[in-house]
């Protein structure tokens, strides 16, 4: 067992965690530079990783790092961090053209579209071109890790490693292991996400996992509570912020997360367990097969291409 695992599970006296993590783990590759991706380049990077971010075209990269720069933007004002930083951490982030391009990579995150057949095409197609001893992980936040870790030519150094959006704010990160994930992979990702000031919650190999398991149902069932006529969009957010003191009401939240996200989730809850009461509702399908999948493309429960949202039910 190398040195780095064992002060994970054991700190010597003199050495930090984050000291001894970074001496394993150097160079992150990120595949998918949209808003989980740049949002997960964003606090490794500040946390002084080098970071390859990859897609499929250079802009969206460029298009990543505007954000990033404007986020980092937000934490100086708030005095979380300081001009030098930002500047320090968008120097770490590289464009990687390809997946040859990351093979010094220590860790590999893919946060591709929730898709599993693109997951595991990914995975296929980037495996060749790492080291042996690099660790692989999905963001997916529904997916079998198992089933993906199967993809690869490396299930023992696979794991589930699930940011919560925006992964700047956010502090936790759900840790999956499929049926091969070592104990060295486990302990070396745990320290991993530690050093960048995140907590974990270990999640058992199971449809959504934990955090989805219980919101996306809750999401599903106040969209079937607009379907029903229930409620209205506002009536419906309002009760749930109000009522129930959430920072965000559900039909709102569903528009931050993407409709297409929810949809494939709650898809993945109702193949995996076979329970009638993860039926997508069809409202959701319907905003779905419209386009309409929420702020990313500018309507979905709330039509944003005014000054302000207007509930569009």
């Amino acid at each position: 067992m190398d040195v780095a695992v064992k002060a994970a599970r054991k700190p010597n006296a003199g050495v930090s965690a984050k000291d001894t993590i970074h001496a394993r783990v150097k160079t992150i590759g990120i595949i998918g530079a949209g808003q989980m991706g740049n949002g997960i380049a964003h606090v490794i990077a500040l946390s002084g990783y080098d970071v390859a971010l990859n897609d499929l075209k250079k802009e969206n990269v460029d298009r990543a790092l505007e954000v990033m720069s404007k986020n980092m933007g937000r934490q100086i004002s708030k005095g979380m961090i300081s001009e030098e930083e930002r500047t320090a951490a968008l120097g770490r982030v590289k464009y990687a053209p390809d997946f040859k391009s990351m093979g010094d990579c220590d860790l590999v995150i893919e946060a591709a579209t929730e898709d599993e057949s693109l997951k595991r095409r990914i995975f296929g197609e980037l495996c060749p071109h790492l080291k042996p001893t690099a660790m692989v992980a999905s963001n997916t936040s529904s997916i079998s890790i198992t089933r993906l870790a199967a993809s690869t030519d490396r299930p023992e150094h696979f794991i589930g490693m699930h940011f919560m959006n925006p992964v700047p704010v956010m502090e936790l990160v759900e840790l999956i292991r499929g049926i091969a994930t070592d104990d060295e992979t486990f302990a070396i990702a745990k320290s991993f996400v530690e050093s960048l000031d995140k907590k974990t919650a270990v999640s058992e190999d199971f449809p959504a996992f934990i955090v989805n398991r219980i919101l996306l149902p809750m999401i599903n069932e106040a969209v079937y509570t607009l379907y029903e006529g229930v409620g209205t969009v506002e009536s419906i957010d309002k009760a749930m912020r109000l009522g129930a003191h959430h920072p965000m009401g559900p039909l709102e939240l569903a528009d931050f997360i993407g409709l297409d996200t929810c949809l494939s989730v709650m898809q993945v809850l109702y193949e995996g367990l076979a329970d009638s009461k993860y039926r997508p509702c069809p409202l959701l399908v319907k905003y779905v097969e419209a386009g309409w999948l929420g702020r990313k493309t500018k309507r979905g429960f709330y039509d944003y291409r005014g000054e302000k949202p207007v509930p569009t039910r």
